[in-house]
């Protein structure tokens, strides 16, 4: 199974420990296809590309994605586009929200019945929680 991970990139720095601990948890349910977005130092790595490159690369691998799977406690224009994306795809989106984060879920993120919102308090609470719901995931895009 192919796994497109979001996040925020630009505002979402102080974050990327966790996303390498969340994409930790997706790799023994597919490939993740999106894994520099846990990176540290990922917006110099990117410095390289122009917009549209980043645009085109992610929208690619959008392509390739059999479900996404977005953190959503730091807002970000861009995971909400890809959860658009995603969504208009009819691809499976499940949103990752830290509840204890002190942010503003999103109305449009916790309205929509079309994503599978799951609130965790902790990496080890995520992981027990995300883990039942990425294997039905894999089974169902297994067939």
């Amino acid at each position: 199974m192919n796994i497109y991970f979001a996040g925020s990139i630009r505002s979402g720095r102080p974050m990327a420990a966790d996303y390498r601990s969340i994409i930790g948890m997706l790799d023994e349910h597919g490939r993740v296809l999106t894994r520099h977005v846990g990176d540290e130092d990922l917006l110099e790595q990117e410095e390289s590309l122009s917009e549209t490159e980043i645009y085109e690369r992610d929208a690619a691998w959008m392509g390739q994605a059999d479900i996404l799977v977005a953190e959503v406690t730091v807002p970000s224009t861009g995971v909400g586009l890809e959860i658009g994306m995603a969504l208009s795809a009819g691809l499976p989106v499940i949103a990752l929200y830290h509840d204890t984060s002190g942010a503003a879920l999103s109305a449009m993120v916790a309205g929509n019945r079309k994503i599978l919102l799951i609130r965790y308090l902790d990496p080890a609470d995520l992981k027990l929680k995300l883990e039942p719901v990425m294997k039905k995931s894999r089974m169902d895009a297994t067939g």
